[in-house]
């Protein structure tokens, strides 16, 4: 229980950590995301204003809400800011996307590998304009869900152009 005098609940982060799911959002777009550890993820955009983008080695703050009410919010070194609350039995998300004006003018110039161009990343992040920010709230649906333990690099290793056909369209 949170109180006061004990205001953080306990931190088993053992439901999340290690799962694999492909979700796609109710505007249609589709993510997945590899929950790394406790304090990084990898992730692919398969559709949506940046899809076929990819980064790994996210860090991210993840806790626990409840028995299966998991929040991963991050900030990329684009200045997007996102956040995302995650309930794997119900196979719910609900995420909300932070774009600075420059990403939803120009999503194309994130669409990349972004561990490979943090530096033309950051120029762009600080060239703006990073206001008025773009909110981009939605519930999705966990299609895909797997258990592939902690730091597994094979997860999320290509570009969701390098994936064989039909790869997000699984279902389990």
């Amino acid at each position: 229980m949170t109180t006061v005098a004990n205001p953080v609940p306990e931190q088993d982060l053992s439901g999340l950590t290690g799962k694999h799911f492909i979700y796609t959002y109710a505007n249609g777009w589709q993510y997945e995301m590899y929950v790394k550890n406790a304090r990084t993820i990898d992730y692919r955009i398969h559709t949506g204003m940046v899809g076929g983008r990819w980064v790994k080695d996210q860090a991210v703050d993840l806790v626990r809400l409840d028995s299966d009410d998991y929040k991963i919010s991050w900030t990329e070194p684009t200045g997007t800011s996102v956040s995302v609350n995650v309930l794997p039995a119900r196979r719910r998300i609900h995420g909300v996307i932070f774009f600075p004006h420059w990403v939803h003018q120009h999503p194309e110039r994130t669409v990349c590998f972004q561990n490979d161009h943090l530096d033309r990343m950051a120029e762009y992040r600080d060239q703006g304009p990073s206001y008025p920010i773009r909110v981009v709230p939605e519930f999705a649906e966990i299609t895909f869900l797997e258990d592939c333990g902690e730091n597994d690099e094979g997860v999320i290793a290509t570009a969701p152009a390098g994936l064989p056909q039909g790869y997000a369209d699984r279902v389990n």
